[in-house]
């Protein structure tokens, strides 16, 4: 007997039933057959780079980090492709969800030295130009400070800065607190806040012109909503002016920065005084912090 005779000998009642148990079946085939087209090995892709990209050594491929894309690391390079390894992205990923630009992270992470490096730099051309007063970081060979800088204690404490000059944001109630010295016009500090935003934490930020950023912080500082102005700064997008005030803390933050041999930005100031100079992502910060609790 024929399929067709089968199924005209089914009763009526019978064949919607039927249908949807096929249907269903064939949904469930479908999804895994998709599911696995659509995640292929990394060790798969990486045998199909290499075919492609014969003289770039790859470091990592990795498909499990952002979904329908696969991060690729050649060295201290990044860049991604699709799960056919047809296409190949250069540029950044950015995580509206949790406000993270991710090809940042990942490549602070890769190769953390560029921070240093990169802070260096931006602090000599800001010198030469008039900018700024402080040396640029030492050790990063960039000898131009005009006075000497003092060495930076592996420990520093607060006690000496006033409460003026703190903008304080995030979960202002929560237990967990850091300090980080910040300028507005640091791209790292603005990664930074990105990651302190997304985290449980209150932020005590601490503005220092080291780039030449004294008026913006000025207007942050005397802003009547200080937080949405501190994020509209990093943002690049205009601060609401407010009534002028009482701009002295700012001043004090940058003597004690300068006292401090604190020449480069961000940098992070745990609750018992521990210091951690640039970008982290948030699972080190995280770590970080709990290594400041008795």
């Amino acid at each position: 007997m024929s399929a067709t005779s089968r199924w005209r000998g089914l009763p009526a009642f019978v064949r919607p039933s039927l249908l949807a148990v096929l249907a269903t079946a064939l949904g469930a085939a479908g999804m895994a057959l998709a599911a696995d087209a659509s995640s292929p090995s990394d060790a798969k892709l990486t045998d199909l780079l290499n075919a492609r990209l014969s003289k770039t050594k790859l470091t990592q491929v990795s498909c499990g980090k952002i979904e329908g894309l696969c991060e690729v690391t050649a060295g201290a390079n990044l860049f991604y492709i699709d799960h056919g390894a047809r296409y190949l992205v250069i540029g950044r990923v950015y995580d509206m969800q949790t406000r993270q630009d991710l090809t940042a992270a990942r490549l602070l992470e890769i190769n953390p030295d560029m921070l240093v490096g990169g802070a260096a730099k931006a602090n000599a051309a800001a010198a030469d130009s008039g900018e700024a007063e402080t040396a640029a970081i030492p050790g990063a060979g960039q000898a131009t400070a005009k006075t000497a800088q003092p060495a930076r204690p592996a420990i520093l404490s607060l006690s000496g800065l006033p409460k003026e000059g703190a903008i304080v944001w995030g979960n202002k109630a929560a237990r967990e607190m850091v300090t980080v010295f910040t300028d507005f016009r640091c791209a790292y500090c603005r990664a930074l806040t990105l990651v302190l935003r997304s985290m449980d934490i209150r932020v005590v930020e601490r503005p220092i012109s080291v780039l030449g950023s004294r008026e913006v912080a000025n207007q942050v500082y005397c802003a009547k909503d200080q937080e949405r102005a501190l994020h509209a700064a990093y943002a690049g997008e205009p601060v609401k002016a407010g009534a002028a005030c009482d701009t002295k803390g700012l001043d004090a933050n940058e003597r004690f920065a300068h006292q401090h041999g604190l020449s480069g930005t961000p940098v992070i100031v745990r609750s018992d005084g521990a210091i951690l100079e640039g970008y982290r992502p948030r699972e080190f910060l995280e770590t970080w912090l709990k290594g400041g609790k008795s």
